[in-house]
């Protein structure tokens, strides 16, 4: 009896699973939905001095029909900090996220920022790169 109930429970979790999934892909099929097209994704900051300004901005534009609202934009780690327009995107118009490094991090960086919305294409991700020179203290350390 217990194996019946096991197999059950496995079978309906199954199903429960399948339809989940076909419900994601019919919002893909979905023409009418926004869609969040960027200029670019990927930033590269080349060389930065430390503690300088590691600011930089993203354009994106609303593609589809309906209206773009971002979600939630996530950064890899603490030292970046992204900002967004929390108000929807109408179709046709433009929006910026602008994403600031700590440049007070020296070495070499690669971040990645995760865009999450209710666009056809639901994440997006965007990177940023480069390097940040040695602290005035840290180069005088070195040639000493």
């Amino acid at each position: 009896m217990k194996n019946i109930l096991l197999s059950l429970t496995i079978l309906l979790s199954i199903s429960f699973s399948a339809f989940s999934q076909d419900e994601i892909n019919t919002n893909k099929d979905n023409k009418d939905l926004p869609e969040i097209f960027f200029e670019k994704t990927t930033h590269d900051y080349g060389t930065l001095k430390y503690d300088s300004d590691g600011t930089c901005e993203f354009t994106f534009k609303n593609t589809g029909k309906e209206p773009l609202l971002l979600t939630q934009v996530k950064a890899s780690c603490g030292c970046t900090t992204p900002t967004w327009p929390k108000e929807p995107i109408k179709s046709g118009d433009t929006g910026t996220i602008v994403v600031k490094y700590n440049t007070k991090i020296s070495g070499a960086f690669t971040k990645s920022i995760r865009v999450y919305s209710n666009a056809k294409t639901a994440m997006v991700t965007l990177t940023i790169k480069g390097s940040v020179e040695n602290s005035p203290a840290e180069a005088e350390r070195k040639n000493q």
